[in-house]
């Protein structure tokens, strides 16, 4: 096995990994929503009187709708189904009826999803010398052999990795870099929990690494629940089917990096 997987693993479960994890994706929640003044009003109303279709309409006005429901989605796209199924628009009601009216304001403002700040976090990070150096702009980065990394967006990153490295995909960069005259570019991610759009990232990250044209080093710096020693999938994939390559927790980037 890559030893960057296996001390990725090691790391993750014999030391504080999510405390020193933090630093690289300090996930905290914004403050709650702001909710509607006028619409809350309709809300109290339409709950008070139990009018289910005005209930759902001002709810669906809402950024959040306050309960999961697999048929939300459609009524947000097609307000006329609502007076066409009614027997879908009650079922959904009483459950909001359950919550009374305190928890269902409490759902309504609710904080983002963390997940959705998490893209900049890495960069940040980076920017903190973490790794020993700081960013430095295109100009720069060319202008000597000197170890470095690239400081540019994620597009800027894929093309410049696309002239000077032939990387191929169609696809930005999290990670550009020179160390030891060697050019190393990778994606990062913060892998919070199994299946749908996590596996999607996940293997998003793996493709870039399977690319055997690339002139530059391919690194999936891969955070989160992929080291956690189990029968789920990831975990099986990073020990069996990518076990050759070099797949690292960001916390062990630093030392990848300058054993190069």
């Amino acid at each position: 096995m890559n030893p960057w997987i296996q001390l990725s693993i090691e790391y993750a479960s014999q030391r504080s990994y999510l405390d020193d994890l933090f630093r690289v994706y300090p996930t905290i929640p914004e403050g709650i929503r702001d909710v509607n003044k006028k619409i809350w009003r309709n809300v109290e109303t339409a709950f008070q009187k139990r009018d289910n279709d005005s209930l759902i309409r001002e709810l669906l006005r809402l950024k959040l709708f306050p309960i999961k429901d697999s048929y939300v989605s459609y009524l947000r796209r097609d307000e006329s189904a609502i007076g066409r199924n009614p027997r879908t628009i009650n079922r959904i009601c009483g459950r909001i009826y359950d919550l009374g009216l305190d928890k269902l304001y409490q759902q309504c403002s609710q904080p983002k999803e963390t997940n959705r700040q998490i893209g900049p976090m890495f960069h940040s990070w980076v920017k903190s010398k973490s790794l020993g150096i700081m960013p430095v702009g295109l100009e720069e980065f060319l202008s000597s052999d000197a170890d470095a990394i690239l400081d540019a967006s994620d597009k800027s990153m894929m093309e410049f990795a696309s002239q000077k490295l032939g990387y191929k995909r169609n696809k930005g960069l999290d990670f550009l870099a020179r160390f030891n005259g060697k050019y190393i570019i990778g994606e990062a991610k913060f892998i919070t929990d199994f299946g749908g759009h996590q596996n999607a990232q996940f293997l998003d990250a793996m493709s870039t690494l399977t690319d055997t044209n690339i002139k530059a080093i391919p690194v999936a710096i891969i955070d989160g629940v992929p080291y956690i020693k189990s029968n789920n999938k990831m975990y099986k994939q990073i020990t069996e089917t990518y076990n050759g390559y070099n797949i690292m927790s960001a916390l062990v980037l630093r030392e990848f990096l300058y054993s190069l």
